[in-house]
């Protein structure tokens, strides 16, 4: 052991963030997701924030082009990517003009020296080089160049690889890096690697040997003479826990709930971003009896979804905002048809192509209110990539109870995240009534489609096929029982009426709101969605300075909890946080008095802890 080994020292850390970024061809994605894979597997908790521009390819260097992976790891529970950056690894000028804002001082600064040519550094908007002796503009941070360039083509002299295909490797290096100095396990990675690259080895046997090349740099380095340890996170719940994005979470909650119902899952889909995933991975479960349909555009993924929710499948379909709006006439349909099915909406930046891989809450309203006539649908919505799984598994189940498509709402932040995540047992998951009807012996005097439950006001689902429950359906009204069409007024009142009280009905399945904090108090944060992790760290951050704050979150936003209305008197103030103009706001205040403010950013980007806790103080002196 050499001299400079010996004088290294560890420092013991409860949580870092770390930002990825550089060119969108860089492999920041890729990068970003093996850390947070060993960082899982180290057994810290963890919190994810992808954020990759929407160009397919952006010209190299721009700032247009920059990708990025934020990850926050910790020894304790945490619910959120976090605000600002403790490590930023720049792999170009570009990168670095772009995200060094969230870079804390005295961060930690990695950047690919090698990127830094004259060229580069004009089109990223430095009057000069920041890296360059003299220049004080990074004077704030810890600075470290690495020349990641030339070290990966070192460790990479040996190989046939192309020129272009070695410089491809170089996050490899960033990441054995960055394992090395926060002391990860490479070899998680390294079987992964081999795993992911098998078919392709020369790139596999390139990949090993850059990753091993960067962990070797940082423990020979006369750069580096800190590690960092962040110890594994206390335990929780005993059992088997992955980490888990949430597009991949909906995919699993909705195959459970087909399980569990004893149904083959049927998706129709047109891909969009940020919801294409979600068919990407069903379509890879045939073997689980999922089928997957891509719809030739929204409306015929609409029609199909209704047409398998006809012949008794779990009928799903996923899309984003813009989507949402060409489904809207057939979801109308579905809605005279009460058929049950799962309507998920993966909201992303708007109006109309807005910014598809930026994420938001803005099409709240558009889900409780964008369909022609009085059409109301449940609306619930997933608060993180974990609980994307109970969300969509509790939308299948409501939908099969009460015979009727249910919204699930999700956002770009909670589809492209990661967690870990508990494996559930299946026969753990609630049970779900399935109303479906395979014998006509009810009805001597012929089936009747409409007659419902007197409890949820569910139809009976007939089984395609069945001698004797011949019936029809469409988009005009229906006499309610006999299914006829029917021109009324007063039978329009009456299921019109219907249709209102089986969505209303859905309160009764919904447990006590849950509060974090006091029952009653100064402030109450109300959230839903993907701001449920910011508004509840920045509550309990105030709490701890003797603030009289609570937090409720909601998951069903149609119907709304009905205890609300008891809940709201008892605070002082309601603020309520919103990536959108103050949707949920405008919603509870036709709904409910009370005395509040709505907090609306919408830039894209989730919010921002130190934010909230300032938008709280406010309404704390108001």
């Amino acid at each position: 052991m050499n001299l400079q080994q010996t004088s290294r020292r560890s420092e013991k850390l409860e949580s870092v963030v770390i930002r990825f970024a550089g060119d969108s061809g860089d492999g920041m994605q890729l990068t970003g997701g093996q850390f947070t894979l060993a960082s899982v597997l180290a057994g810290n908790d963890v919190a994810t924030f992808p954020d990759y521009p929407a160009e397919i390819r952006a010209p190299t260097g721009t700032l247009a082009g920059v990708s990025g992976y934020q990850l926050h790891f910790s020894s304790s529970e945490i619910f959120t990517p976090g605000d600002s950056v403790d490590v930023l690894v720049a792999m170009n000028p570009a990168a670095l003009a772009k995200n060094l804002p969230f870079l804390r001082e005295n961060g930690l600064l990695i950047v690919n020296s090698d990127a830094f040519t004259s060229k580069l550094v004009k089109m990223a908007g430095f009057e000069s080089n920041p890296l360059d002796e003299g220049d004080t503009s990074l004077e704030r941070y810890q600075v470290f160049p690495v020349d990641l360039n030339r070290l990966t083509r070192d460790a990479l002299v040996d190989t046939d690889l192309s020129s272009k295909e070695v410089d491809r490797c170089k996050n490899f290096f960033a990441l054995g890096l960055m394992c090395w100095l926060y002391e990860r396990d490479l070899s998680v990675l390294v079987e992964e690697v081999e795993t992911q690259f098998r078919k392709k080895p020369r790139y596999m046997n390139a990949n090993l040997l850059v990753l091993n090349g960067g962990y070797n740099y940082g423990e020979n380095s006369a750069q580096f003479m800190t590690r960092y340890e962040v110890p594994a996170a206390k335990a929780g719940v005993p059992g088997t826990y992955r980490n888990l994005q949430g597009n991949e979470a909906i995919g699993l909650g909705l195959i459970a709930a087909a399980h569990r119902s004893n149904k083959p899952l049927f998706l129709g889909s047109y891909p969009i971003t940020p919801a294409s995933d979600i068919l990407h991975f069903l379509s890879q479960q045939k073997a689980l009896d999922v089928l997957t349909f891509q719809a030739e555009d929204e409306i015929a993924a609409m029609c199909a979804t209704i047409a398998a929710a006809w012949g008794n499948q779990l009928a799903v379909t996923t899309t984003s905002g813009p989507g949402m709006a060409l489904k809207g006439e057939a979801i109308g349909l579905a809605v005279m048809t009460e058929l049950p099915m799962v309507i998920v909406n993966v909201q992303r930046g708007g109006p109309s192509t807005g910014l598809p891989t930026k994420t938001e809450q803005s099409d709240l309203l558009q889900a409780l209110y964008g369909r022609n006539g009085e059409s109301p649908l449940p609306v619930l919505a997933a608060r993180s990539p974990g609980d994307a799984f109970e969300a969509a598994y509790e939308a299948a189940r409501i939908a099969m109870k009460y015979m009727v498509p249910v919204i699930l709402l999700s956002d770009g932040f909670i589809a492209n995240g990661a967690e870990p995540w508990r494996v559930p047992d299946v026969a753990d998951l609630p049970e779900i009534a399935v109303n479906e009807l395979d014998n006509a012996d009810d009805f001597p005097d012929g089936f009747h489609p409409y007659t419902r439950d007197p409890v949820t006001l569910a139809r009976p689902w007939p089984k395609l096929g069945t001698p004797g429950l011949e019936h029809r359906l469409g988009g005009i009204e229906k006499w309610d029982i006999t299914g006829h069409i029917s021109y009324d007024p007063e039978n329009h009142q009456h299921m019109t009426d219907q249709r209102q009280a089986r969505v209303d009905g859905i309160t009764r399945e919904m447990p006590p709101s849950e509060i974090t904090g006091d029952a009653s108090g100064d402030v109450l944060v109300v959230s839903w969605g993907s701001t449920y992790g910011a508004c509840l760290t920045a509550t309990r951050l105030m709490r701890k300075e003797g603030h009289s704050v609570s937090h409720l979150h909601l998951r069903w936003l149609n119907p709304l909890p009905a205890d609300l209305a008891e809940i709201f008197p008892r605070f002082g103030s309601i603020l309520v946080p919103e990536i959108n103009n103050g949707q949920l706001y405008t919603v509870l205040r036709s709904k409910l008095n009370f005395v509040g403010r709505p907090y609306n950013r919408v830039a894209g980007v989730p919010l921002q802890i130190d934010d909230l806790k300032a938008e709280i103080a406010k309404s704390l002196a108001s």
